[in-house]
């Protein structure tokens, strides 16, 4: 945890930026960048009928780590996204509650 969810955003895209994203971000969190799950969704986009592109979108799963953190985790994401030549961007932040979290059948708040 955290783990970044990407769709509309191509896969090699996401692999160029990996390293340096992941080591900003754990930088960021104060953590270790095995923390980190970047996973890139392949959707199929469909409007009026037609197959269209995907709008690019980010859904970070974490533990919430207060405003302050939460903002330049957003910008560092927004910033390395953005390098590719990707416009336009969102990014939603999913809070988890530890004590709702399992590996390997024991809670992660045990």
């Amino acid at each position: 945890m955290p783990q970044l969810i990407f769709r509309g955003i191509p896969a090699e895209g996401i692999r160029a930026i990996s390293i340096p994203l992941v080591e900003e971000m754990a930088a960021i969190c104060q953590c270790g960048t095995d923390n980190f799950t970047l996973e890139c969704l392949h959707v199929t986009a469909i409007f009026d009928g037609k197959y269209t592109d995907s709008y690019p979108f980010i859904d970070v799963w974490w533990f919430e780590r207060g405003d302050e953190v939460r903002d330049k985790m957003a910008e560092a994401i927004d910033r390395h996204v953005r390098s590719l030549g990707i416009p336009d961007l969102e990014i939603s932040f999913r809070v988890g509650r530890e004590d709702n979290f399992y590996m390997n059948g024991r809670g992660y708040s045990s």
